[in-house]
């Protein structure tokens, strides 16, 4: 499934660069870039359904895949629905992108320079699964769980 641009209501949501969604080594999908990313490349934001922080722990509390992003102690953003694509960046303990809230956005860029084909991956520690969870990045310096 490829991505550019894909319309929407607000040029907010637009993706900064290609990607596309494919299977990952990781674990089921991931979103891979399509173009060569600078270091520090502003790659796309992270969006879906605004909701409060405790709503968002609850939700957590149903999903194995949890695409919900805590932007203070009081908004939380739950993709889990949205069709962008950054629902599926994977957890790596050594990503290779960052999040960066802003406001009540969150964005995300690129920590290195990153070939075409690429998979994005980002830190998701501490996350809703608090320990529970075996990690999959494969990382040489991975933590054993999430």
């Amino acid at each position: 499934m490829l991505f550019k641009n894909s319309p929407k209501k607000s040029n907010r949501h637009k993706w900064p660069i290609p990607m596309e969604i494919r299977p990952s080594p990781i674990e089921g999908q991931g979103l891979f870039t399509t173009i060569r990313l600078r270091a520090r490349q502003k790659i796309g934001e992270f969006t879906g359904e605004r909701i409060s922080q405790r709503e968002g722990r609850r939700r957590a509390k149903r999903q194995k895949h949890i695409a919900i992003v805590e932007i203070n102690p009081q908004l939380a953003i739950d993709a889990t629905n949205e069709t962008t694509g950054f629902r599926f960046i994977n957890h790596s303990c050594s990503p290779n992108t960052f999040m960066r809230i802003i406001g009540d956005r969150v964005e995300f860029y690129a920590r290195r320079t990153l070939a075409a084909g690429t998979e994005l991956t980002v830190d998701c520690h501490p996350s809703h699964h608090n320990g529970t969870l075996p990690c999959q990045c494969g990382s040489i310096n991975c933590r054993g769980t999430l």
